[in-house]
């Protein structure tokens, strides 16, 4: 038996790491043979792996000059926003008609950790924050919104802003959107996605006027 392994993935998981914490700075040009000499790897699945961040829109492919670290557009970024409200307040309805008890869990588990908590490692919230949206989606069971919200990386296009809001403002609505699921109100559970979603996006244009 033939066992295959795609190496192209933990490439693709490292240089998106190096992209979010910014060792690879936005405009950046990526040395391909720099890079697979520091991983360790050769440049076919390391080709494959840029693809697939070009494709999250995290790099960029210029012809004649090469492959760079995607500058974030605050417009598009804005843009990603309001389609985020959409399909997760979509998301959050379908998940509340389901009443599926066991899909609450993994959406509090998301979040458990940092119950009464006094401090909250921002970077650790935003690892969660990450995870509860994606799983709203995936939680759906619904593939053709699944598959809308993979190919078009909504949630990858804007990690690289960091958390807009702080955690003692978010985790509260996280859990307004949990518990209207819970209770079955497909209304409030997307009201409060859209909510939630609505304002970051709007202190984000309030921050660049």
């Amino acid at each position: 038996m033939i066992e295959y392994t795609d190496l192209s993935k933990p490439i693709y998981d490292r240089l998106k790491e190096m992209i979010i914490n910014e060792e690879l700075k936005p405009g950046e040009k990526i040395i391909q043979e720099k890079i697979a000499e520091s991983l360790g790897v050769s440049r076919t699945p390391l080709m494959k792996a840029l693809l697939t961040l070009e494709n999250e829109y995290l790099v960029e492919s210029i012809p004649r000059r090469g492959i760079f670290v995607r500058s974030r557009d605050q417009k598009e970024i804005i843009d990603v926003y309001f389609c985020r409200e959409a399909l997760e307040g979509m998301a959050a309805r379908l998940l509340a008609e389901q009443k599926d008890y066991s899909i609450i869990g993994q959406l509090k588990d998301c979040f458990t950790p940092f119950v009464n908590k006094k401090e909250i490692n921002p970077i650790n919230y935003a690892k969660a924050d990450e995870r509860f949206h994606k799983s709203l989606i995936k939680l759906t069971g619904n593939a053709p919104l699944d598959k809308i919200y993979f190919f078009s990386s909504i949630h990858d296009k804007v990690i690289g802003h960091g958390l807009v809001r702080p955690p003692e403002e978010t985790m509260e609505e996280h859990f307004k959107i949990i518990n209207a699921i819970a209770m079955g109100n497909p209304e409030d559970a997307e009201s409060y996605a859209r909510e939630h979603i609505r304002k970051s996006r709007e202190l984000l244009i309030n921050q660049h006027k």
